[in-house]
């Protein structure tokens, strides 16, 4: 039995650059996803996980650190996962691409969150790298990073439906679709193909994205 139930995550996240950074809002946007319907929700860094927390879904830790000379910042670390699960995240999310990394191999990094009682979120791009995160043991394989590596690249505008149909066809380990989920009938399209849960963002907790594809898609240029 694993933590996360099917349906809807919810991820509440805002850079520095967004007038909603800051843990204060992201704790009100877990609130407003819970009583939308959504099942989890994914936040960043200690102080916005201890935020939403309070919404009282289960929490996907992520800790981007981000460097300038390895391409891996999605909780690159053992330290970054340690202060994640402190905070309150009950699912630690890893990147478990295959990229260098400023730190321990997906391998071995799973292994060591998973004895820290939490379970494991490994973001994958690719289908070998779906595969190779389920044999390391990880309980959940997410699409979240197709289209952000070489490997993937150049990102599609719709989300890649053939990595998850492939990972749903041949694990047993849930697969979260996530990347570009942005319309209701993409995320019942991803749940017919197989997923056991999908992440939506920037579509839910982003307003000031959804308010610039309204203006480029809807307003016209008089």
């Amino acid at each position: 039995m694993t933590l996360l139930p099917r349906g809807l995550i919810v991820s509440c996240q805002a850079r520095a650059d967004n007038p909603l950074h800051g843990p204060q809002f992201m704790g009100a946007m877990a609130l407003a996803a819970r009583d939308g319907g959504a099942v989890a929700v994914r936040a960043n860094g200690p102080d916005d996980i201890r935020a939403v927390k309070a919404a009282g879904l289960p929490v996907i830790g992520i800790h981007k650190l981000f460097s300038a000379d390895y391409p891996v910042y999605i909780t690159p670390s053992f330290a970054a996962a340690q202060a994640i699960v402190a905070a309150g995240a009950e699912v630690v999310a890893l990147d478990c691409t295959l990229r260098p990394r400023d730190g321990e191999p997906p391998d071995r990094l799973v292994r060591r969150v998973l004895d820290l009682g939490a379970e494991v979120f490994a973001d994958i791009s690719t289908v070998e790298e779906g595969l190779a995160a389920a044999d390391f043991g990880a309980t959940y394989v997410a699409t979240t990073l197709s289209g952000y590596t070489a490997a993937t690249e150049p990102k599609p505008s719709e989300p890649d439906f053939v990595l998850l149909e492939a990972l749903a066809s041949r694990l047993a380990t849930p697969v979260i679709a996530e990347g570009r989920y942005n319309t209701p009938a993409l995320v019942r399209r991803a749940f017919d193909a197989g997923a056991h849960a999908v992440v939506v963002g920037t579509m839910i907790t982003n307003p000031r994205e959804i308010t610039r594809h309204f203006v480029a898609q809807g307003v016209p240029s008089w």
